[in-house]
């Protein structure tokens, strides 16, 4: 039954219809007609029905008395962040693999809501463990009510509990988060699995304080922070960007002992027999790729090499007059590919990829250009300044009695680099292949940087190790739900900036309010990047609906909410409704 408009010479004339079947055909009965349309509007009539009717429509009359301001709200929370990612994490089998690790062992407390309260947490606001349970007072996360802050910090010492001490050099262990991260890959594992290109990357996290037991070390500082400890962790990321697991090291731990070790566990632990790493030049050494080579069977490896300290690489292989092949032209618009020129050497049985970037070339020697003029004007005031400065150093020599002069042997020198980088590989890609499969190392890269600075896993306050790899393994969860989000945005077509996404689903409160001596529960409007996702042809999504069972949450078609849920939860989703309590 609807309202229905229909023109009778030059008025319009208003009526109430309902659609009738007769047959196969569909034919719309009047009900009643009730006048002409413009008369009905300019003498109120059409208004006070509409409002007559409202008393018969309790979600309506809600609404309408929120509008006046005669409903007195009670408590308000935001629901957007866990309306998508409880789903996300449930749809990644988390809650069951979180059981199954857990059966030997009793908890007072939900520990999967207290890890899945700090991933949550991680995502939105990151922060300390402590900032968490503070957090959580304006958010409905179901569960997490009657969490309190040790729990989390037991949960945290769960996840890094140690089942076994594994061999050196790295004196890493075997935790319950390495049976977490087996049981998920094994549950996305079918017949066809088999990760055939694994990017590796690490970095360095620092400390507040004492940095564990041993866990924090000092070493390497890539945060430029050298007066605290620090951890080592790594990365590994599957070909389609989705993070397979993680690793950590105590802070004094060189990243080239790392590589090996970790590519034996990922066969042993995920049971991959073909496996191709791909790393950049701070990674490896020629031990660790001669132990690729001598496995059974050979480890396939993409690796970055320093073209300046390998003579091989200085000489033989960026000597080499073997002609280039252009895989990607000059850009024509600013968000082309990058250009890229490739070929291929081989020097004895070892392979190499020179690949030559021309953009990269053109500022290589423009910086060069501007460092020299700089470093002229430096030295006619004087050269001992200069000695600090990297970027002036490398293009200074001593001459006569103790001065600076620019080197131009050395800025000769330079030139022949700019714009270039060196791969090593045994695959049998060809050299294209090898180029962009390297090129994509930016993947892991981009999600180490996710863990450090949006995720802000950084610095780390915790004391105890067991705590310490548990606050990391939940920026690890965290990724992994980020990552899965993406995907089924990328699959969905949507364009959003993950900051939107975030202020988006944040902006998604509910109210508790009283009205007429009941209590009832409203959500407001998707606003943000959350309004944006709404399908065209999806009807608005409800604001107020009454709920026959006591959840404040049900079950609807894809119809009834919005484009971005329909399409990052296609088999069914949820809208919040009003529930009376009283």
């Amino acid at each position: 039954m609807f309202f229905r408009t229909k023109p009778a010479g030059s008025y319009r004339y208003l009526q109430i219809v309902h659609s009738v079947r007769e047959g196969k055909k569909v034919r719309q009965q009047v009900i009643a007609t009730l006048g002409r349309l413009d008369l009905l509007e300019a003498s109120g009539q059409l208004e006070r029905l509409m409002r007559s009717g409202l008393r018969h429509c309790q979600s309506f009359a809600i609404i309408d008395a929120h509008a006046a301001g005669e409903i007195q709200p009670v408590a308000i929370r935001r629901i957007g962040p866990d309306l998508v990612f409880d789903r996300l994490w449930k749809e990644s089998g988390i809650p069951e693999v979180l059981r199954s690790v857990l059966k030997a062992r009793q908890y007072e407390f939900d520990l999967e809501r207290a890890i899945y309260l700090t991933v949550l947490h991680r995502l939105f606001a990151s922060g300390s463990d402590r900032a968490a349970e503070r957090w959580r007072e304006d958010y409905l996360i179901p569960g997490t009510e009657g969490l309190e802050l040790h729990h989390l910090y037991r949960a945290m010492a769960f996840l890094g509990d140690s089942i076994e001490q594994l061999e050196k050099p790295t004196g890493a262990l075997r935790c319950n988060k390495d049976l977490i991260e087996e049981a998920l890959f094994e549950r996305r594992r079918d017949l066809f699995t088999e990760v055939e290109l694994v990017f590796f990357d690490t970095t360095s996290l620092y400390f507040e304080g004492r940095g564990g037991e041993s866990i924090g070390q000092r070493g390497h500082n890539k945060d430029h922070r050298p007066d605290l400890k620090q951890m080592v962790v790594g990365m590994a990321v599957d070909v389609e960007g989705r993070p397979i697991c993680c690793e950590m090291w105590p802070g004094n731990t060189a990243d080239v002992t790392t590589f090996l070790p970790i590519v034996k566990r990922m066969r042993e632990r995920f049971r991959i027999r073909e496996i191709t790493v791909v790393a950049d030049r701070g990674m490896v050494s020629q031990a660790t790729l001669d132990a690729f080579e001598n496995s059974d069977p050979p480890v396939r490896y993409i690796v970055g090499v320093r073209m300046r300290r390998q003579k091989e690489v200085s000489l033989s292989v960026l000597g080499s007059r073997a002609h280039w092949f252009e895989s990607v032209p000059e850009r024509s618009k600013a968000k082309d590919p990058a250009p890229l020129k490739i070929k291929e050497v081989w020097v004895e049985d070892r392979r190499y990829v020179v690949c030559l970037n021309e953009e990269e070339r053109r500022k290589d020697a423009h910086d060069r250009e501007a460092i020299v003029a700089h470093l002229k004007e430096q030295l006619r005031s004087g050269d001992k300044s200069l000695v600090g400065n990297k970027g002036y150093r490398r293009y200074l020599k001593v001459e006569g009695s103790g001065h600076f002069v620019i080197d131009e042997k050395q800025l000769k020198a330079e030139e022949r680099y700019d714009g270039l980088w060196v791969l090593r590989t045994n695959t049998v890609y060809n050299a294209e292949t090898v180029a962009h499969v390297y090129k994509a190392l930016w993947t892991v890269e981009d999600i180490v940087r996710t863990a450090k600075s949006i995720l802000e896993t950084r610095p780390i306050y915790h004391k105890c190790n067991e705590t310490i790899r548990g606050h990391v393994f939940c920026s690890f969860l965290a990724l992994l739900l980020k990552t899965e989000l993406e995907r089924r945005m990328k699959f969905a077509d949507f364009q959003c900036e993950w900051a939107q996404v975030l202020r988006g689903l944040e902006a998604l409160q509910q109210v508790e309010a009283t009205f007429q001596d009941k209590c009832f529960l409203l959500r407001s409007q998707l606003t943000g990047e959350a309004r944006l996702c709404e399908l065209p042809e999806s009807a608005h999504p409800q604001r107020c609906a009454s709920c026959p069972n006591p959840s404040i949450w049900r079950k609807c078609s894809a119809k009834s909410f919005s484009h971005f849920y329909k399409y990052l939860f296609p088999r069914h989703l949820y809208f919040c409704g009003v529930e009376d309590r009283f």
